[in-house]
């Protein structure tokens, strides 16, 4: 969403038109404490979530009472609190983080501010230490209400990202200029109707968009996130967009190429995925597959783990989105959060989503499978083409997965062979087999008069407490199993 001065006009119409001030819109005339703020910003966050508004709004240059233009002197961008800009000092204050932003507004009658503030999500909104809630037109701190904080806590409890609107009070022209709709019934399989009541109605029926008390619509999350022409045009969204950097070598010193993505992730999926492969390097790979020209990562690999990103990220997470990072040696996917489950059980854990609408119609449109296979895959993949095994980690509140390029068992280190082994030993787990010399031998394309080499490796796992061996007390080291540490 783009705030021109005519869309901030609208706006502060809408405000003004109010009978009163409410529990999500503030008006003040010069005062710019900086700790009065931070407490407002609390306070209308909080109500915004409480009585189910995307937004609240604190406005200078208005009459409280009257709601009349008076102007005023207060300019956000050259405030300061202790030498430290006022927007930055109030974020650092404020847990969780949420998106706010300040309007400037010039009118005849001078000067409006519009501090536009998202609702709460999660947890209610704290600053300094301390939540803040509006009751009627007064701010108070949340604990003197106890009734009100049990209801804050039911309504997060109850509402996940993607019900939430993304846009509120869209009227019918707008849903169709903002969302691809054509995509969507491709992607589902189902013909376009042939009215916008219909387009609408089919839309609704997914929850992509919300029809409200008036002639009107919300496009929820899960509808602009998946389904948006520009994820630009949604303000809360931009930073969703996947992001794929290119660089020239090991490091990140030296950008070759970075593209962020603008569709949304339903709709733009393909176009992701081609552009990734297309920037991937092209190795000659010889081993169980034809001696060709083919991407430095298998294609399915690369899709899946994306897939992965796009799916189970954490949409709350303020300020930061999916990224896919492409060095010479290494790919790199992170996504925001941190896993539900741990990340070596990636492989053979039962599927779990934070964000189960939008993996659901993932699912029905063919980017994900219904089963926990995208990992399985990834790896078997990796195997097939003599790859290093894949790393999965949690690196400050991201979750990372990396494939490596080929590179021979003589130049991996212990750790990397003791991963390849352990995965190795999952993959064959949840195929109801188990890790044999003669496996990871073929696994790692050793020879089988090599295989003394075989059996380091697996002591290696083994002391790692990587693998275990499935019958403890068998002095035969030819036909041992061997399972994953947890099994």
């Amino acid at each position: 969403m783009t705030y021109t001065p005519e869309y901030l006009s609208g706006l502060l119409n809408e405000l003004r038109a109010l009978p009163r001030e409410t529990e999500w819109v503030e008006f003040k005339h010069n005062n710019e404490d900086p700790q009065e703020i931070g407490e407002y910003i609390s306070a209308l966050s909080n109500s915004a979530a409480l009585i189910g508004k995307a937004c609240a709004y604190l406005v200078w240059g208005i009459e409280a009472g009257t709601h009349k233009v008076v102007g005023t002197l207060f300019s956000p961008a050259t405030k300061k609190k202790g030498g430290e800009e006022l927007e930055s000092w109030l974020l650092q204050l404020l847990s969780p983080k949420i998106n706010f932003s300040f309007h400037e507004l010039t009118t005849e009658k001078g000067k409006v501010v519009i501090l536009e503030i998202d609702r709460a999500f999660r947890h209610p909104v704290r600053f300094q230490g301390a939540e803040y809630i509006r009751v009627g037109s007064y701010k108070k701190p949340l604990k003197e209400f106890p009734e009100k904080e049990r209801e804050l806590w039911r309504i997060f409890d109850a509402k996940s990202f993607e019900e939430l609107p993304a846009v509120e009070k869209a009227a019918p022209d707008e849903v169709v200029k903002l969302l691809d709709y054509p995509a969507y019934f491709e992607l589902i399989g189902q013909p376009l109707p042939d009215n916008k009541q219909g387009i609408l109605g089919r839309l609704a029926a997914d929850c992509l968009v919300a029809k409200t008390d008036a002639a009107s619509y919300n496009i929820t999350n899960l509808g602009a996130i998946l389904f948006a022409k520009k994820l630009d045009d949604f303000k809360k969204l931009k930073r969703k967009a996947v992001r794929v950097i290119v660089y020239k070598d090991v490091t990140r010193l030296e950008t070759v190429k970075e593209q962020v993505g603008g569709r949304g992730y339903a709709s733009g999926f393909t176009g992701l995925i081609d552009l990734i492969n297309g920037l991937i390097p092209r190795n000659e790979v010889v081993g169980k597959a034809l001696r060709r020209e083919v991407p430095m990562y298998p294609e399915i690999a690369v899709r899946e783990l994306v897939a992965n990103a796009l799916i189970h990220q954490d949409l709350f997470a303020v300020g930061t989105g999916p990224m896919i990072e492409i060095f010479s040696d290494r790919m790199e996917v992170t996504s925001p959060g941190t896993p539900l489950v741990k990340t070596e059980r990636f492989l053979d854990s039962p599927p779990k989503s934070r964000n189960e609408a939008l993996a659901s119609l993932m699912r029905r449109i063919g980017v994900c499978e219904e089963r926990g296979s995208g990992v399985d895959k990834v790896v078997s993949q990796t195997e097939f083409y003599q790859l290093p095994a894949p790393l999965f980690e949690v690196v400050e509140g991201h979750t990372k997965a990396t494939l490596f390029s080929h590179r021979t068992l003589s130049k991996m280190e212990r750790a990397d062979r003791v991963r390849a082994t352990y995965l190795h030993a999952c993959l064959k787990y949840v195929q109801r087999e188990y890790l044999t010399n003669s496996s990871l031998r073929e696994r790692f394309a050793i020879e089988k008069k090599n295989s003394a080499m075989v059996s380091r490796i697996i002591k290696d796992a083994v002391e790692e407490k990587a693998i275990k061996p499935v019958e403890a007390e068998s002095e035969s080291r030819r036909h041992a199993k061997y399972a994953p540490f947890w099994a």
